[in-house]
């Protein structure tokens, strides 16, 4: 454990807000989308983590945490390629594909450490509020806000499109995921796919653990492995290949298969098909955002975190209500 000297309140440190500092550069030198593969890379190194010592150390303070957490390092960067846009270092505020470190401007990557360190903070906060906290994921909500203030800041443009519907060359989100054939496809693909390994590393993780702790650390985080598969395509997305994004739909479908389960009284069919379901709906829900904050604007509103906190939220309420 840390010392307790570091401790400012009940879930805050400085000793992580000091790396969040840091994980917010890095995602600015390396650049925003190659940061988030390191996420699901960790993600995975999580459950070899939890497999080893039945501790959630490695979702809660790696994976998901202050350093390669996507609300630091992904929003750090993020933030950073909006300023380098701002101060005419690059020409686009929205290409987190690139590496930031070639620029050799240190304020860039300052303002990425300032925005790790403000995801740290926020996602803290987020997670405090009475009954919201609990109920949503505030790591992406922590993102999608952090993309919103970036465009205040940094942007010229406003927050929401001037249109909804035109999809002008060179500004859609992705081409051949922006039709309903095409995306009805994908998350039937995406949601399917991980609704079952979600349900299968969940029970399994129950009926036969290695131990008791390490049973609860894999069902509780179940809905997140096939979301570190997704995270893993984006390297394949920059490095030039057309791939799908799918982390929203599969841990939206994931995360809605585990939480039904119980309530459908094990009938696996069944918590498999609402799995879909809530994946097809940030699958549909991600394409309407981009058309509302991402196609228009002059920096990057992630369209998968603006609808992975709204997907969580719909699960956990709805799961309440009917169980």
């Amino acid at each position: 454990m840390l010392d307790q000297a570091f401790v400012l309140f009940e879930g805050f440190n400085l000793f992580w807000l000091v790396a969040a500092v840091a994980g917010g550069i890095f995602g600015a030198l390396i650049g925003a989308n190659y940061a988030f593969g390191f996420t699901g890379v960790t993600v995975l190194v999580a459950f070899g983590i939890a497999a080893a010592t039945g501790s959630d150390y490695g979702f809660s303070y790696i994976a998901f945490g202050p350093v390669f957490g996507p609300h630091v390092a992904f929003a750090g960067g993020t933030a950073a390629t909006a300023y380098a846009a701002y101060r005419g270092y690059t020409d686009s505020g929205k290409d987190i594909n690139s590496s930031l470190a070639g620029l050799g401007k240190v304020d860039v990557w300052w303002v990425a450490g300032a925005f790790g360190a403000l995801g740290y903070t926020m996602q803290v906060l987020i997670a405090k509020i009475p009954w919201f906290g609990s109920h949503t994921d505030s790591v992406a909500l922590t993102v999608f806000l952090s993309g919103v203030l970036a465009r205040i800041l940094f942007g010229k443009t406003g927050v929401f499109t001037s249109s909804f519907g035109t999809l002008a060359e060179g500004r859609a989100w992705l081409r051949y995921q922006e039709k309903p054939s095409q995306v009805l496809t994908i998350g039937f693909a995406s949601s399917a796919v991980a609704a079952g390994v979600a349900l299968f590393i969940a029970n399994y993780s129950v009926l036969n653990p290695v131990s008791k702790e390490t049973g609860a650390v894999f069902a509780a985080n179940a809905h997140v492995f096939t979301f570190a598969i997704s995270a893993l395509t984006i390297f394949l997305l920059v490095l030039g290949a057309k791939t799908p994004v799918t982390h929203h739909i599969t841990i939206s479908a994931g995360l809605g298969a585990v939480v039904f389960l119980p309530i459908v009284n094990g009938n696996w069919f069944a918590a498999f098909a609402i799995g879909i379901a809530f994946g097809l709906f940030a699958a549909f829900g991600a394409e309407v955002a981009q058309r509302l904050t991402f196609k228009d604007g002059d920096t990057h509103i992630d369209p998968p975190a603006a609808i992975i906190w709204l997907a969580n939220t719909a699960v956990v309420s709805v799961a309440a209500l009917v169980s």
